[in-house]
């Protein structure tokens, strides 16, 4: 007898969701993102603390450093509410950072840090991404060993939360190899200028000039370490481009629904139900993409091949589903008002972070090439 396989979640993972997508629905309302679109900051602080306190921040690490002690998909379900409500959190690269110390940091190093990140009280972030450089575990940043420790000289781009985090992950070659380092972005040698991303969230240009840096793992032997890392961000954005475009495509179906033409919803229209359907295909494929390069990395599969599909959907699906959703608003769509306009800003974010779906292709094509 054959028996069916269940790919459904289980009753706990959707119990998970329900929480988080409560608590980020409640706290992150249109007015609130408002609010906070006008401040430096970028960051709504109330809703941290909430998902802090009901230990969803830390809902992947060991129960032994004040985590839930379940896994990077628990932690991709949050990511995918975040996504569903464009909230200005911080939460993968924190998660993802905090999730590579508790894989390969010492006890000392998890001690100090992972507590702090379940609790809401430490941030942490990605410094991965070098300008003209689209491969972080072949950085050109530099790593030097003398008696005082590891020293870092170099240029990281498009950090995340710097003028949040006590720390930041840096990728640097060390002469015979490579290794992640753990940097104070306040400490001495570092220099961080802001710009703003697409979706209004800032980011940094981080400049490197003998920076105080604390290996995580082997500091000659990191490859495994950084790829591991980008691997987990990677697919974790692709979840939260799940939540964004399942979002946008549900105010789009609301709104065709609603509005009217020629005394008929525009939804009953041949061209508008097409495009509504071709983003609804959009949006299961960059589904099924994400969760499925994130179960593997949360099985400990190899998942490399699995994870560049996973960021061609996100970034190439993703900015089909963000222009017909866009398109089929009308005017209402560019209304920043209206607040439509922050997930078509989250998912060109999205699309180019950490590579765009040309970057995915020459991935996948050099994988094939390989063997």
């Amino acid at each position: 007898m054959n028996e069916s396989l269940d790919f459904a979640f289980s009753d706990d993972q959707e119990a998970l969701r329900d929480l988080a997508a409560k608590i980020l629905g409640d706290l992150v309302t249109h007015e609130r993102l408002t609010e906070i679109e006008r401040s430096d900051e970028w960051f709504d602080r109330r809703a941290w603390d909430a998902l802090a306190q009901a230990g969803l921040l830390g809902i992947a690490l060991p129960e032994a450093h004040g985590g839930g002690g379940l896994g990077f998909l628990e932690a991709c379900i949050v990511a995918e509410q975040i996504g569903a409500t464009v909230a200005p959190v911080p939460f993968v690269p924190s998660t993802v950072a905090a999730l590579a110390v508790a894989e390969f940091g010492d006890d000392g190093l998890r001690e100090r840090c992972l507590p702090g990140v379940a609790a809401g009280d430490t941030i942490l972030t990605l410094a991965l991404q070098e300008p003209n450089n689209d491969d972080p575990a072949a950085p050109t940043t530099r790593a030097d060993v003398g008696r005082d420790g590891w020293r870092l000289t170099g240029v990281v781009h498009c950090v995340p939360a710097v003028h949040l985090a006590q720390a930041m992950l840096v990728a640097a070659r060390t002469g015979v190899g490579v290794g992640l380092f753990l940097v104070d972005p306040r400490a001495e040698g570092v220099t961080a200028t802001r710009a703003v991303a697409t979706n209004g969230e800032p980011v940094f240009l981080v400049e490197l000039d003998g920076a105080s840096g604390e290996p995580l793992g082997d500091p000659v032997d990191g490859e495994q370490v950084i790829t591991w890392t980008v691997e987990h961000a990677l697919a974790a954005w692709c979840v939260v481009q799940t939540g964004v475009s399942e979002r946008a495509l549900r105010m789009t179906a609301e709104y065709a629904s609603a509005r009217e033409q020629f005394g008929h919803p525009i939804a009953g229209f041949q061209a508008v139900s097409q495009r509504a359907a071709d983003a609804y295909i959009d949006t299961e494929a960059i589904r099924l993409t994400a969760w499925q390069a994130a179960w593997r990395l949360a099985a400990g599969l190899p998942a490399s091949d699995e994870v560049a599909i996973a960021k061609f959907w996100a970034a190439d699906g993703g900015q089909r589903v963000a222009h017909a959703a866009q398109h089929l608003h009308g005017g209402l769509g560019i209304d920043v008002d209206y607040p439509l306009h922050r997930y078509f800003q989250w998912s060109k974010a999205i699309e180019l972070t950490f590579g765009s779906a040309t970057r995915q292709l020459v991935r996948l094509g050099a994988s094939i090439a390989r063997g």
